[in-house]
Order: structure tokens, then sequence, then C-alpha cells
């Protein structure tokens, strides 16, 4: 027998490399009019690069362009962010949860830096049920009443459609007495009671999955498991994005998600371009795909126009490898494509909710939606404090849009708190990451961005940007 002696690497090392050479942040209000910069110069690892954007994302902001290089051991961003009217980040709280979330590893987060936005967190101790099934009208109204007889209340849940899948994760805990669920038994009848629902309207042999998890360490950040999920569920399989090799990949006019793949020899990369319409989280959802795929983005310009984004990557394996093979940059293909337009087919109209928490408010939301013929695209609801707040995306039952005076009557007659009702079919132009402010201020962005927009290929704008920006770090504000 062959014995092979491989070294030995201390799982603590990677946190001393980040104690010898901890991250700096630098908030840069000066150099540009319209954005803010955020720059950030640490030591680079698998994943951090998620890990930067969702941090941003996770804030509501809106990152415009990015540069990025982790060449040689070293992770330098830029990213150029506003908050979703278009503003600089000047709110002085902000700027201080923004730097001290982006070293969270140097120590925990005070309290007087606290994270704005709409996001919602579950709980650390929350028992997480996932799924992933055949998506119909109901399925969630089900789900909810489901647990809700089981004793469990809901603390947070999301959900997410594509095609004709769905994947949702409901966070739990015990309804009566509060804290986690841990009876093996009763989780176990858990598990059964919902398999059922979901197997119901299942043929024989159809994909579907119901899986509880109690944290360990906290858990995945929701909506990259709502990626991992629908990923294990094959979704991408149905995806019909442009290639970009042919000649319809830069059509005018063509808002579809258009991917193309080339291998660079010399360097050893794939080069990944990427072409879609901008919208918000874009950036967080193509990096959530690479990185849970294994590759790692050696550089990258991330720049929108107008209502498109282009998006170029310089991604090796993280083995080291570049397979060359037609399979895999078809299934690279696929699942970019599918990582990006799962928000986009996502329509409806948005409900916004702020209500009194209580246990079962979820299902009996979702059962008046069900009794009246409308079908839920998206779910992301949570609980801040004694409020439940989040959103809700309505479609009719076969997946049309609705009419917002029918919806309104319906929210009457649910008796809660929808603040809002917005029209969200697609993300609107005047949305894009440029500006909200005026259509006046939206053009005059978009000319600017004409004239030094990326090209064909971004990468010849890496190098010139990287070594003006590798001399302009600073340390953090403090």
């Amino acid at each position: 027998m062959e014995i092979i002696y491989r070294p030995y690497i201390d799982p603590e090392f990677e946190f001393l490399i980040e104690r010898i050479y901890p991250p700096w942040v630098c908030i840069d209000n000066d150099s540009y009019k319209d954005c803010t910069l955020v720059k950030v110069d640490s030591a680079n690892k698998h994943g951090i690069l998620l890990e930067m954007v969702q941090v941003l994302t996770d804030l509501d902001l809106v990152i415009s362009k990015s540069y990025i290089s982790s060449d040689g051991g070293w992770f330098m961003d830029v990213f150029h962010v506003t908050d979703q009217l278009g503003n600089k980040i000047t709110d002085e709280s902000l700027i201080l949860y923004i730097q001290q979330a982006l070293c969270a590893s140097r120590g925990g987060i005070s309290k007087e830096a606290r994270p704005p936005g709409r996001n919602v967190t579950p709980g650390l101790k929350d028992l997480a049920v996932e799924m992933t099934s055949k998506d119909r009208p109901g399925l969630v109204s089900e789900i909810s009443a489901v647990l809700v007889e089981l004793g469990c209340n809901i603390t947070t849940a999301v959900a997410w459609t594509h095609g004709t899948r769905a994947a949702s994760i409901f966070y739990v805990e015990d309804g009566l007495e509060g804290g986690p669920i841990t009876d093996p038994i009763r989780l176990a009848h858990v598990q059964e009671q919902l398999e059922n629902v979901v197997k119901a309207h299942h043929e024989e042999g159809e994909k579907r999955s119901v899986r509880l998890t109690t944290p360990a360490g906290g858990h995945t950040h929701k909506e990259r498991r709502l990626h991992q999920l629908m990923y294990a569920d094959e979704d991408y399989e149905s995806c019909r994005g442009c290639d970009g090799s042919g000649s319809s990949a830069h059509k005018k006019g063509c808002d579809r998600t258009h991917v193309n793949i080339e291998s660079c020899k010399e360097k050893g990369y794939w080069i990944v371009n990427v072409r879609s319409r901008d919208r918000p989280k874009l950036l967080f959802d193509t990096v959530c795909a690479l990185t849970d795929l294994q590759y790692v983005v050696f550089h990258a310009v991330v720049a929108s126009r107008g209502t498109l984004a282009d998006q170029e990557y310089f991604v090796r394996h993280k083995d080291g490898y570049t397979s060359n093979t037609e399979s895999e940059r078809h299934k690279l293909t696929l699942c970019l494509v599918a990582a990006i337009e799962r928000r986009i087919s996502q329509q409806g109209l948005r409900l916004d909710l702020c209500a009194k928490n209580r246990m079962g408010l979820l299902s009996d939301i979702t059962r008046v939606f069900r009794e009246n013929g409308l079908s839920m695209s998206r779910i992301e609801i949570g609980t801040r404090g004694e409020r439940a707040v989040g959103s809700i995306y309505v479609t009719d039952a076969s997946g049309d849009e609705v009419n917002p005076n029918a919806v309104e009557l319906v929210t009457k007659e649910i008796g809660e708190s929808i603040i809002a009702v917005h029209k969200s079919h697609k993300w609107a132009p005047q949305a894009s990451s440029s500006s909200r402010t005026s259509h006046k201020i939206h053009n005059r962005r978009i000319e600017e961005e004409e004239e030094d927009r990326p090209r064909f290929s971004l990468g010849s704008l890496v190098w010139s940007h990287l070594e003006r920006l590798s001399s302009t770090f600073g340390a953090i504000k403090s």
C-alpha cells in the first residue's frame, strides 16, 4: 500500500493571518459627488468577497460599480455605493456599522452601530425548516397552518419560486414556552407532518425535500441558503439564458441574461462575462453562485449602465484547476443564469407588512390570500421586537398579475397592518443603480456612464483602476 503524507495545516492558521494583517476599511465620500466609495484591503480567504457584498446588500445599499483583485493572497476591493434613493452614505451610525461589519473577524459590533435596512435575521437558536417542492397555490398557507397546529411559532419565513419549483425556509421556536425545539420525538413528528403536506400534490418519483436543521454556530445567510436549496433541486436545468458566444449576445434591446465563458490559458483563468438587466442584489446573487460552485474570483469588474449591468470575472476552481470541458462550461452558464433570474421570476404586487407579532399571524394572512384566489411568489417576513415586518409578493392563481384594487380589498379583510402596496412586476429603469431622485438626474448619470462604460473586455480596466486604488487605501475611520 502506498502511503501519502500530507502536510498538516492548523485550522487556526487562517485566523492568525487575519490577526497579523487585520482588514482595513475606508469610507470615502470625497472622491465622487454621486456615490460613496467603500474600500476594503484584507488578507484573502475563500468566500471573503461574498461576505463583503452580503454586508452591503443586507443594508439595502445599491452597488453601481466594483473593482476586485484577490491575487497573491491579498484581497483589495472598491465598491461604489448609494442608498436606494441614489444618495451618498453620510449617516455616521451606518458608516460605523459598515466598518465594523466588514471587520467582524476582529471583534464584535458595538451597540452604537445598528444595522438599518429592511433585512430581517432569524434567531440563532431557531429551528430551520427547509423545503423544496413543486410550486402550487396555497403551499405556504398549508405549511404555516401545520406548523401552528404543531405548536411552532414562525419567527422568520422566506420563500422563492422559480419556474415550476419552490424553495422555502421557516425559522421556528416553541410556540408555548419559547426557545428552541430540541425534543427528537417532536422534531420527527414535525418533519413527518410537513412531508405529508409536500407529498400530497406530487406524483411518484417527483423531486421534493423536507429538512429540519438545528443551529450549530449560526445559520447560513437565508438568501444564500435559498440559492443553495434551488441549486440542489436542479432548477437551473430549466433555464434558457442566452449564451454570450452567439451573435445575439449583445443585441440591442435584449434584456435577457447573457453569459459568455472563455478560457485564458496563459493565466489559467476562466473569463466569465455576464450581461443582464440591472437590479438590486445582482452582484450578491452572481457571487453567491460562483462561491457555492467552488470558484475563486481573482479579478473582477462590475458596472451598471442605464438599465443594464456588465460583470466580468477571472475565476479558477478552488482546487486550482480550470477544466475546459463543454459540460462544465455549460453547467456554470446555466447556474449563473438561474442565480440571476430567480429574483426576476418572482413577479407580483409587493405588500409591505408591519403588524403586531403573534403566533399564527403568517398562517392567517396566507389563508385569506388562498381563499381569495391569490398566490404568493415570494415571501420575506421576520420579527423585530414585538412587530412582524417584511414583504409578500402576490399574483393570481395562474401566476399572472392582479388588480391592485382587488388586493387592497383583500388586505382589509386580513385586518392586519399592510402598510403599502407596490406594483413590482419588473425592476424599473429609474430604480437602477444610478439614482431614483429624478428622471433628469438619471439621464445625466447614464450619459456619464456611457463615456467610461466597460467594453467587451472589462478586464482591460482592472489594472489601471487597481494601480490607482492600491495606493489610496487608508486606515479605518473611527
